[in-house]
């Protein structure tokens, strides 16, 4: 796949989910490796939630997965905290707002 379908994937996904688990405002970047590398960010600000495929220097937390595995958990077909500790997710900032991703996974069904 590449990036622009890997992002548009991952787009529908997260603006599907059910954002009343976020409480004030964050932002992610998640950089995506391996097939269809790339970036892109997710930022819930003032009660909205925005996806765009670009860099966010002011993010609360980086994440990093391959493309395949970043796929996997955000469909709910891999948990995000095992993700994390066998190092198919590495996070770099806020760890509390990384795990906002997990409970917008829960939320929206999957």
């Amino acid at each position: 796949m590449t990036f622009q379908e890997n992002f548009e994937k991952l787009k529908e996904i997260f603006m599907k989910a059910d954002t009343s688990v976020i409480s004030g405002d964050m932002a992610m970047q998640i950089d995506l490796t391996g097939d269809g590398a790339g970036t892109f960010y997710a930022e819930f600000k003032g009660g909205k939630l925005s996806v765009e495929p670009y860099d966010y220097h002011d993010r609360d937390a980086l994440l990093t997965a391959d493309s395949k595995d970043f796929i996997k958990i955000a469909e709910g077909k891999t948990d995000p905290i095992q993700a994390y500790f066998t190092g198919k997710l590495k996070v770099n900032g806020n760890l509390d707002k990384a795990l906002v991703l997990r409970d917008l996974i829960k939320k929206s069904g999957k």
